[in-house]
């Protein structure tokens, strides 16, 4: 459509000529129920009146609407030909008043790809459920509107669902003659206006607060999942945590909740981890266990949950005027989610998977050709899309951490509280955050914002440790190294930790220092005249966003004693560290592999055990040399196992192990024991076969051969759930037939007849390591349609096939020549297209590097 990628120059010319009063939407979804129209997309009604103000009368502006159909069209009371003013997208508004009201009547899509409002059709009782999501840009796939962050105005929703239903919106609706009215929101964005609908299992909470001037705030909660899923609902962990977090941000932001109810739905088929709509925060359904998780998984669920309620203030009550201020509200929110976890819940640990699960996202976004600073140029609503990404999330999270370290926790969060009060219901620019912390702190904003947030790219550390004649340290330095291709040098705070190990063998720190390090070569005079340290780790205590490198000494001890660093945090960082060598093409991938297998087992951190793992796989499946990869595979498999074994019964290592297990397992004897495992043969002391680890032991076996079409639909009876729906659609496609990948190919860039979760699950089984020959004929036939798929499916989708199915396993020079083939005839291609392959080029690039490195290991090996 010509208007569908709303630029940011056209949104700040009309965020300069309109400003809008309200909304009142309507919307009738009984037709989400029933049979749908032969030859046509099942349609739902939505009435839109918008009131607004234009600062130059006369003048011309538009309006946006994604729809199959417009009805009606009226502005000032004036009837408006729907054909000659709606192109598909956009609603030319012409000659407008001082005031204005605009009627829309419309017939609107729902959606099957989790953009705009989605319909879910539950295969296990055949319930619908209907739910919204609008980031950056869907709202105008439900109600006409001005789609920009910066055109903030009250709404009033209406909406009328089948009798049986329950309506869900950001106010507190009730319903009366069939039609469900909620309360008018505050001033907010499209973006994060929320409607869900259908026969939800609803469980309800209340919180409530003393506030400062004697008054009681009041919230009342809730929390909703479909009906098939109740069962497995958790609510009252949701509703502790939730209570948790809500105590501990009006501790530390001084501004009550401004949004009323605090409703937490999670929804089928989502595209992301959770959305921040005030009052009502939908996320994805996998956060509620079927079976048997770590304790890692519940961590996760609480940060998701603590980085949504952060979104009330940092996004939702003060919002950024456009995209590429995206940071002010996602770094912010990523940042809060682990500071509140850490100190509110029971998760006292959340650093350490911060630093290594999400500063590893952050690391390999920033190395990337399309990374960009913190505070993006962001030209559309495309490129805002591929946005929101390692660099926004996780890196403007570390870049917050740094923060902190370098103004001072007190002084950060009263910035924080008088850019609540100053903004509030309003829209921000960087300056206006760097103006209040500027006044708490008296720290010189403008010079940290432009190494941090205005410059792109990771700066590596790396210690120089020099010793006197008594072998102590005469010198330590840290050396600051940045690439090439963004140059800059930042200041950093850091802790520098010297390590050795104790009579009893632990690997512990004896002396720490924390120094400013700037320029290229930065000596600590704190830590001379210490003891020689068998390990020196740059970044201690993960203050700032760095890849930590080793001296030749601290590399020999983590060699031989990674497992006797007796800090978990430490440790973590120290495995991170080592993972960046490994993708840097200085540590070959079979080393990386070893250390993994000498010392995983020791590892008391599960989140930190799990990346551990899918490191490992992925060291396996693209950076070490092809020649080694079936010593490297038998190798992980022979250790899973072992570790497996010697688990402790029951325990969350036990599972975790399990899983790890079924994802490189490829012998016979694998295998089978998987097959015994399933039919109950075979047995692990403690190990609970539940039905998630049953699909996890099937994966392999149908990409094996072992399981066939037959025990995928025998087991799909006795899971015949949705989530048993995902799991045998990957199964099914991961099969090693040619005739199986050409259907599941068909499936997912031929047509657009699955919904945005299945064709995720066709994706991730089509693309096994263990068919790479069988995968072969696809990459030409991936560089043939990737731009058709990019102009005819919805952008969701688009970044779904262009990313997941991308020819990474065809790891040679001939598809880094293909990729790069396509790249110069394609010069004119979307430029958010274009991203992602360069992307995905990089990721190739880096891995044949990865591949010479492990291969010269091989070459040099005794």
């Amino acid at each position: 459509m010509p208007g569908e990628n709303l630029s940011r120059d056209e949104a700040r010319e009309r965020a300069a000529l309109l400003s809008v009063e309200g909304y009142d939407v309507f919307l009738d979804v009984r037709s989400a129920v029933g049979d749908a129209p032969a030859g046509e997309p099942r349609t739902f009604r939505s009435v839109t009146t918008v009131r607004f103000r234009c600062n130059e009368p006369g003048a011309s502006s538009f309006a946006d609407l994604i729809a199959p159909r417009v009805t009606a069209v009226s502005l000032n009371g004036r009837d408006l030909d729907p054909a000659e003013v709606f192109d598909g997208s956009r609603i030319a508004l012409e000659d407008l008043a001082a005031e204005n009201e605009l009627v829309v009547d419309a017939q609107c899509a729902y959606s099957r790809t989790g953009e705009g409002l989605h319909r879910f059709v539950d295969p296990e009782d055949g319930e619908v459920y209907l739910y919204t999501q609008y980031e950056p840009a869907d709202s105008r796939r439900v109600f006409a509107n001005f789609e920009q962050p910066d055109l903030k105005a009250p709404f009033r929703f209406e909406v009328r669902a089948p009798e049986e239903w329950t309506v869900w919106s950001n106010g507190a609706g009730t319903l009366a003659d069939g039609v469900w009215r909620f309360a008018e929101t505050r001033p907010i964005s499209t973006y994060i206006t929320c409607v869900v609908a259908g026969p939800y299992h609803y469980v309800t909470d209340s919180y409530e607060r003393e506030l400062p001037d004697g008054s009681t705030l009041r919230i009342p909660l809730g929390a909703l999942c479909r009906k098939g899923l109740a069962p497995h609902f958790d609510a009252d962990d949701v509703f502790l945590v939730t209570k948790q977090g809500l105590d501990f941000f009006h501790e530390h932001f001084d501004y009550p909740y401004p949004f009323g109810k605090y409703d937490q739905a999670f929804v089928p088929e989502y595209n992301l981890g959770a959305m921040e709509n005030p009052g009502l925060v939908t996320f994805r359904e996998e956060f509620i266990f079927r079976g048997k998780v770590t304790r890692s998984s519940y961590e996760a669920r609480a940060n998701v949950i603590l980085h949504e309620m952060a979104h009330m203030w940092f996004g939702d009550l003060v919002t950024m005027a456009w995209w590429d201020d995206l940071w002010l509200k996602e770094s912010f929110a990523d940042f809060m989610g682990t500071f509140a976890n850490v100190g509110a819940t029971r998760f006292t640990d959340a650093w350490i998977t911060f630093a290594n699960r999400r500063k590893a996202w952050a690391y390999r976004a920033d190395q990337l050709p399309s990374t960009h600073p913190i505070t993006a140029d962001i030209r559309d609503l495309q490129d805002a899309k591929l946005n929101f990404d390692g660099i926004t999330y996780a890196k403007g999270a570390s870049v917050l951490k740094q923060l902190v370290a370098y103004v001072g926790q007190d002084a950060f969060l009263e910035g924080a509280r008088r850019y609540f009060k100053r903004h509030a219901y309003g829209n921000t620019r960087l300056g206006d955050l760097l103006s209040v912390l500027a006044e708490t702190s008296g720290r010189d904003m403008g010079a940290w914002a432009r190494s941090w947030l205005q410059t792109a790219g990771v700066n590596a550390l790396t210690p120089q440790v020099l010793l006197d004649a008594g072998g102590r340290i005469d010198e330590l330095a840290v050396v600051q190294e940045a690439a090439e291709s963004h140059p800059e040098l930042r200041p950093h705070r850091v802790a520098v930790g010297l390590y050795r190990r104790t009579p009893a063998g632990a690997l512990e720190r004896y002396a720490r220092a924390e120094v400013d390090v700037d320029g290229p070569r930065t000596v600590v005079t704190e830590l001379a005249g210490a003891a020689a340290p068998e390990l020196v780790l740059v970044n201690d205590d993960d203050l700032t966003y760095c890849k930590i490198r080793f001296d030749a000494t601290s590399l020999d001890t983590l060699r031989t004693h990674l497992g006797a660093l007796t800090d978990p945090l430490a440790r973590a960082l120290c495995w991170s560290a080592l993972w960046n060598l490994t993708r840097d093409a200085l540590l070959p991938a079979r080393e990386f592999i070893a250390l993994v297998l000498r010392f995983a087992g020791r590892e008391s951190d599960i989140g930190v055990l799990q990346m551990l793992h899918a490191w490992a796989r992925s060291a396996l499946e693209h950076y070490a040399a092809p020649g080694w990869r079936p010593t490297g595979e038998r190798l992980l498999a022979e250790g899973a196992l072992a570790q497996l074994r010697e688990a402790a019964p029951g325990s969350e290592q036990q599972l975790t192990w399990a899983r790890f297990y079924a994802a490189v397992a490829g012998g016979e004897g694998d295998l089978r024991l998987l097959g015994e495992l399933l039919d109950g043969t075979g047995k692990i002391d403690g190990l609970e076969v539940d039905q998630e680890l049953r699909w996890a032991f099937l994966e392999p076996l149908a990409a094996h051969g072992v399981a066939d079409e037959q025990a995928l639909a025998a087991e799909l009876a006795r899971d015949d759930t949705a989530s048993g729906k995902r799991h045998q659609v990957r199964c099914l496609a991961a099969r090693p037939s040619a005739a199986v990948k050409a259907q599941a190919w068909a499936q997912v860039v031929e047509s657009d007849a699955l919904s945005n979760a299945l064709v995720g699950a066709t994706i991730a089984g089509f693309s096994q390591a263990s068919q790479r020959e069988l995968l072969a004929p696809y990459t030409e036939k991936y560089f043939a349609a990737i731009e058709r798929v990019w102009a005819e499916r919805s952008i969701q989708i688009g970044m779904d096939v262009v990313s997941g199915l991308f020819p990474s396993l065809q790891d040679s020079p001939a598809t880094l020549a293909a990729t790069d083939a396509w790249l110069t005839a394609h010069e004119g291609a979307p430029p958010a297209l274009r991203r992602l392959v360069l992307e995905a080029r990089d990721d190739l690039a880096r891995t044949l590097r990865g591949q010479e490195c492990d291969a010269r290991a091989e070459a040099t090996a005794p």
